[in-house]
């Protein structure tokens, strides 16, 4: 997969299969958790490679366009902009979502210490968007005169489409610059 689109549209079609539905999150491993796994070996490999080293950290913010995005909205919506800042309000959870995939593990890790490293810090991202929206919730029921209970289900829709977008997108040796170990070289 070494077109672009071909990816965002594997991407795209992965978000609507069962592997990345709320029931799956705590299934025990499968046929696409063990493929997983393999990359997760395929890291691995790499980073003990003699020649390769960790690249400083850079963070997009929240992946796949949503921090662009927010911004180019918030340029054009003064009122989004007044009310929710220029970044989504739940950026700073994707920059520690970011420190935790350029690095992955450490180099003497195992797959399966890499694969369950990698979904603790997915579930992180996942509570950290809810809980953002949770600290919101009085103050934007107030200014769009909706329930508490809106805005945290609200809140919670996004946390469940970025984890689904994540645990898709976020997987070892797929090329995507927001893939998980993206501090390191990609696979062979």
């Amino acid at each position: 997969m070494n077109h672009p689109e071909v990816r965002i549209a594997w991407l795209l079609c992965c978000l609507t299969l069962p592997l990345c539905s709320e029931a799956s999150k705590d299934k025990p491993p499968d046929s696409i958790d063990r493929l997983e796994l393999r990359r997760h070996a395929e890291m691995l490999t790499t980073m003990r490679t003699n020649d390769t080293a960790l690249a400083a950290f850079t963070t997009d913010g929240c992946s796949g366009g949503l921090s662009i995005g927010w911004q180019y909205l918030a340029m054009q919506v003064a009122a989004v902009r007044s009310t929710h800042g220029e970044l989504p309000p739940w950026e700073a959870c994707c920059v520690e979502h970011d420190r935790l995939y350029h690095a992955a593990v450490p180099v003497e890790s195992t797959p399966e210490d890499s694969f369950r490293a990698r979904k603790q810090a997915d579930e992180a991202l996942h509570s950290c968007v809810i809980d953002t929206g949770f600290d919101r919730a009085t103050s934007l029921s107030n200014d769009y005169e909706v329930s508490i209970e809106t805005v945290e289900g609200l809140y919670t829709s996004i946390a469940d489409l970025m984890y689904r977008a994540v645990r898709v997108g976020g997987v070892p040796c797929s090329g995507l610059p927001w893939r998980w170990g993206y501090g390191w070289p990609e696979c062979d």
